[in-house]
């Protein structure tokens, strides 16, 4: 922390020179009495002579250093005239150097140095100033002069601080007026020193307004200088002289060679490429000004990275497509299981492509859970057509410079991220895949996805232009595919130029069947272990997907796999595996450890107030108990589980559809009024919503007030509105399968999602039973323990009224 001394303000008089004075030397700097100046000191003679002084009478001798380069200097390297200082103020820095504020009290000149060891000090003489006659013409037209040559040094460009000017107009004293002008020219120490030694004051303002004069021209001369740069040149004579002056200049100092090269270089590898015209005359233009250039300024890397960039992309670079149809079948079949109706499309599309070669299609985007195995598909598309394949992450991408690329204003400009895929990959025809469209952000920096839709029209495509690069680029030919887990965060325009393919999760006999040709044997090769020494039966591996994960993907089941790859080959390394290890249940437990999820299990009654219902989660489906009761109170409906306002409104929607239906349901009206009803929705921790749980909460809400036990043996899925009618649902494979998990075949779903039947497989469907139901009391006669459906009202058609006789 620095030290700040404050010392006590100088006396309004002028104090008396002491006889001998400490010597503070001044490195290009001289100070004129009346001046204040801040002085930064580090050299330790010179700090002790500022410490003597404090301790003294705060008065110290500044002489100006006839050489600014000597570090230590003598007495006869110090001008012999100097002026009388008082310190002011003294800051005292961590570094041990000192900041003294200092204002200069009279001319004095040095009669010899008392002391020159540890310190200078000097035995000094008052240069005091001849006594001024009355003012006469002369001195008052030198000082007018002075005065209105200052003004016009501003006028010209001077930089002076405007106090400067209304001091220097209200001084009246030649002497003083010389010293402020002096000090605030820019003088070379030799004038400025000159000036301090001239103690007649008319002549210090003479020799002053000389200088002044010389200031003025030499400002005059730059100005006319500067408005003759700005004239017109004839073009062609202006580039050839400076061409001859910059390269006489080069010769000179043996530079140029190293540029010249390079822009050879960037010649030559022009000739081999085919370059669009628009793009062919951009690099032109920059080669021609790279050559006008230095080979050390900015500008020089800035244009000379940008033509890296521009002879660096494959223009007109393109691998030849492989459109046979039985070689594709046979990829996608080698890296994937099942998914046929995915497969049989991706074949239609490889077919249009053959036999429309330049046909712009559709975007395809696949959309599903984590795991299930959406980007491996562009690399299997990519390697069916014999293309190279690039994948551009944009997940948490919020500028749009990221698409398009930077400006070449800014510094550490780039192009953006299709460029640098193509400029990667070395090919005008690749397969790039989009992944995470889903997790593109939006700030005040742009929108990403606003400028994808350009990169993905494509009737815009072929002329998308690049910021960075800042000419057009043919994209039309680059097959883009997308990916992404949900499908309502893409912004709308964006969804409407891809096809929409979607990735269901897959059931337990697609994850053996994965597991067993995919997973196990890469899991096998990657740490080493052999089939002779590890077996995997299917049984195990059913015991691993269902008790360490549950997930729509398989990405936890390829984890669990390879560790117990890993403990196994730590076994082989300490040679500790004596036969074959072969895998059980004990094994699993021994190598993974306790199992991790407990399976739901079905309950074992029929129960008043409880449904089995069924969710869709990102990881697939899920079993969902709803639970409700009744107690006194006053009407109320208490919901809990941590719901979103989507299922609260159909649990209001269930409640009110059966108070409308009271009467026939016969139930005493008083209990909406006298008693309080509470629907639980067990795992509160969990946040739950979405429209697919009115059927089962008006269920739970009939049972609990009717005392009627539910079936234990059905779930049920689907929305109510308040006319009672069932509404349709998403999701219904994923929860199908949830159903089947805890041993329930049995499931009620909604009449209008009869067609999604045939999305699921027929193994699938030939182990479980639907019951489309279109109104929710087909849900009660299905799902309550006895209920026979009550004779709902049949509206009588009003009598038409008798037609009035005309009159």
């Amino acid at each position: 922390m620095a030290d700040d001394i404050l010392l006590p303000p100088p006396p309004d008089e002028q104090p008396k020179l002491p006889e001998e004075l400490p010597v503070l030397p001044l490195r290009d700097v001289v100070v004129y009495p009346y001046v204040i100046l801040p002085l930064s000191i580090s050299r330790e003679k010179s700090i002790r002579a500022v410490d003597t002084a404090l301790v003294e009478n705060r008065m110290i001798l500044l002489l100006s250093q006839k050489q600014v380069e000597i570090d230590n200097p003598k007495p006869e390297d110090l001008y012999q005239v100097g002026t009388a200082a008082l310190i002011m103020r003294v800051l005292k820095l961590p570094d041990g150097r000192i900041r003294a504020l200092v204002q200069g009290l009279q001319r004095v000149r040095v009669e010899y140095f008392t002391e020159t060891e540890n310190l200078f000090k000097a035995r000094v003489e008052p240069l005091s100033e001849p006594e001024m006659k009355s003012p006469d013409l002369e001195q008052d037209a030198l000082m007018r002069s002075v005065k209105q040559t200052l003004e016009k040094a501003v006028a010209l460009g001077k930089t002076l601080p405007q106090e400067v000017l209304v001091i220097a107009g209200n001084l009246d004293n030649p002497g003083r007026l010389a010293d402020l002008v002096a000090s605030n020219l820019d003088l070379k120490l030799a004038q400025t020193q000159e000036v301090l030694e001239i103690a007649h004051p008319g002549l210090r303002l003479k020799r002053v307004n000389e200088l002044l004069t010389r200031e003025i021209q030499l400002l005059e001369v730059q100005q006319k200088i500067t408005m003759e740069a700005r004239g017109e040149m004839d073009k062609s004579q202006r580039e050839y002289y400076l061409r001859q002056q910059l390269k006489a200049i080069q010769q000179e100092l043996g530079e140029g060679s190293e540029l010249s090269e390079e822009i050879t270089a960037f010649r030559d590898k022009l000739a081999k490429m085919t370059v669009p015209e628009e793009p062919l005359v951009e690099i032109e233009r920059n080669l021609k000004k790279l050559e006008r250039m230095h080979p050390d300024s900015s500008e020089t890397a800035v244009t000379r990275t940008y033509l890296e960039w521009m002879t660096e992309l494959p223009w007109g670079q393109m691998t030849e497509d492989n459109l046979d149809l039985k070689q594709a079948q046979t990829v996608l079949d080698e890296d994937h299981f099942g998914l046929a109706k995915i497969k049989d499309r991706l074949l239609e599309f490889l077919a249009v492509r053959k036999l429309k070669p330049d046909l712009r299609g559709t975007i395809l985007c696949f959309v599903g859970p984590p795991g299930v195995g959406k980007t491996s598909l562009g690399k299997s598309i990519a390697r069916a057509l014999g293309r190279k394949y690039a994948r551009i992450s944009l997940g948490g991408v919020h500028d749009e410079s990221e698409i398009r690329g930077h400006r070449r204003t800014y510094v550490g400009a780039m192009p953006g991220r299709i460029v640098q895929a193509l400029h990667q990959i070395k090919s005008m025809n690749p397969v790039i895949m989009l992944d995470e469209v889903d997790k593109i952000g939006r700030d005040m920096r742009g929108d990403p996805s606003a400028a994808l839709l350009e990169v993905l029209d494509p009737e815009q495509n072929h002329t998308f232009r690049d910021h960075y690069l800042n000419v057009p680029l043919d994209l039309s030919q680059v097959l883009f595919l997308a990916n992404a887990n949900e499908l309502e965060p893409i912004h709308p325009a964006f969804k409407d130029r891809m096809e929409i393919i979607y990735l269901n999760s897959y059931t337990l006999e697609e994850k053996l069947g994965i597991a067993e040709q995919h997973l196990i044997p890469k899991q096998l090769e990657k740490h080493g272990v052999t089939r002779q020494q590890v077996s995997i039966p299917k049984k195990a591996l059913k015991s691993i997907i269902t008790g360490y994960t549950r997930e729509a993907g398989l990405r936890q089941l390829e984890r669990e796999i390879g560790a117990i790859c890993r403990k196994v080959a730590r076994r082989v390394a300490e040679n500790t595996l004596k036969k074959k290890f072969t895998l059980n249940d004990e094994s699993i437990h021994e190598l993974l450890g306790p199992v991790k999820f407990l399976q739901d299990e079905r309950l074992k009654a029929p129960r008043v107030g409880v449904v089995t219902g069924l969710a869709w989660t990102a990881v697939g489906g899920d079993v969902l108990f709803v639970e409700a009761l009744k107690m006194p109170g006053k009407g109320l409906l208490t919901l809990t589980g941590q719901l979103g306002d989507v299922m609260k409104e159909s649990a209001q929607a269930a409640l009110s559809y059966i108070r409308s239906r009271g009467e026939a349901f016969q139930i005493d009206p008083e209990v909406f009024q006298k008693q309080d009803i509470h629907v639980h929705f067990p795992e509160g921790a969990i946040p739950k919503d979405g429209p697919s749980a009115g059927l089962a909460i008006a269920t739970v809400l009939l049972s609990v007030l009717k005392g009627v036990p539910v079936r234990n043996t059905l779930a049920m899925t689907g929305e109510i509105d308040l006319r009672g009618e069932a509404l349709a649902i998403g999701g219904l494979k994923e929860k199908s399968l949830a159903a089947l998990r805890v041993g329930i075949k049995d499931i009620l779903i909604p009449h209008a999602n009869q067609k999604d039947l045939e999305e699921i497989d027929p193994e699938l469907r030939q182990q479980l039973h639907f019951h489309p139901v279109k109104h929710v009391e087909e849900v009660f006669e299905y799902a309550l323990v006895g209920w026979k459906r009550p004779e709902r009202a049949k509206l009588t058609a009003k009598p038409k009224a008798k037609p009035r006789p005309r009159r």
